[in-house]
């Protein structure tokens, strides 16, 4: 940090001295050009006179010779004046540029190494309990209840380590090379198996879902997205809730679409956060001092495939508190 800040300002001042310079430069060339001028009259002046062209300084103002001098004068005046309109404008729009540069190649850096933070804890803890988990298993043998608790735990982690390992494949294949896969399925069936699988994990979550169209419940979309949507919302709205653990999952149906939102009574987003939450690596606030597991994949994940399926997502305020994530899907008419 102390590196960054050191080259900032340094870039700052070379700036600095260039604004000097080129307006030092710039009243310089004025007074040459304003000098040239004044020398061209008097020589034209003297000229004139010495031919009887003119008899008086006076006379000399008023003729053709002075007024075609003066407005070269001139010219050449705002010829300089242009040239450093065009100069401060390219400085300005160049010095905006790197400064943009620099500020993306800071955050990316930021990111990345949250990045590695994160990503290093998330892979190390579940290796380590399952590793330990084995261990047990060989060293000691274990009552049909420890050993059936033990083998649960590491079940749950070897699961964890799997999300996680496809959630880096997926990221990765989000650029270029995921294709939506476009079939029919029952969607609300899709989203309480789902809903049940979290609550399976986490028991002290209460999840709501309110189907608003069960009147048609197959649809033809992408399951495989709308399936990695799902788990993404409901798991990150589970994991900023901490103390409320009240989730609301909504389905609706319009027409050629499908709304899918879900709300929680968590956290919250604040305002400055919310353009960033969707970028590959953000997480919200310092990986050094964030208590909640995560590598900042999931909403990113949920944005691309929502771009590709030609969709929209936005995140508002829940009341009293929290956050709303809403989702909205074309589907194709059957």
């Amino acid at each position: 940090m102390i590196r960054e800040n050191k080259l900032r300002i340094l870039t700052y001042a070379v700036i600095a001295y260039m604004l000097l310079a080129f307006a030092w430069w710039s009243i310089l060339l004025f007074q040459k050009n304003q000098d040239a001028f004044k020398a061209k009259v008097e020589l034209q002046q003297l000229i004139m006179i010495g031919k009887g062209e003119v008899n008086s300084s006076q006379e000399f103002l008023s003729s053709s010779a002075y007024l075609d001098l003066e407005k070269k004068y001139k010219r050449q005046e705002w010829m300089i004046f242009g040239e450093a309109i065009v100069f401060v404008i390219s400085l300005v729009i160049g010095v905006w540029l790197i400064n943009r540069g620099y500020n993306k190649a800071i955050h990316t850096a930021k990111q990345s190494r949250n990045f590695l933070l994160s990503i290093t804890h998330e892979l190390k803890s579940p290796i380590a309990s399952i590793l330990l988990t084995l261990e047990t298993f060989k060293k000691r043998k274990l009552d049909p209840e420890k050993f059936g608790k033990l083998n649960n735990n590491a079940l749950v982690e070897t699961e964890r380590l799997n999300k996680l390992v496809s959630d880096l494949l997926l990221a990765s294949r989000m650029e270029t090379a995921y294709e939506p896969r476009i079939e029919s399925f029952d969607l609300p069936l899709l989203i309480e198996s789902i809903i049940e699988k979290i609550k399976n994990k986490n028991p002290q979550t209460e999840i709501q879902f309110l189907n608003l169209n069960s009147e048609e419940n197959f649809v033809v979309m992408d399951v495989l997205g709308m399936t990695s949507i799902a788990i993404n919302l409901i798991e990150n709205a589970v994991k900023y809730s901490f103390d409320n653990q009240k989730i609301k999952v909504s389905l609706n149906r319009e027409s050629d679409q499908i709304i899918f939102s879900v709300s929680d009574q968590g956290i919250g987003i604040k305002a400055k956060d919310r353009k960033q939450i969707f970028d590959r690596f953000y997480r919200v606030g310092d990986e050094d001092t964030r208590k909640t597991k995560g590598t900042g994949l999931g909403l990113y994940i949920v944005k691309k495939i929502v771009e590709r399926n030609e969709g929209k997502i936005r995140v508002e305020n829940n009341q009293p508190k929290g956050s709303v994530f809403i989702v909205t899907l074309p589907i194709e008419v059957i």
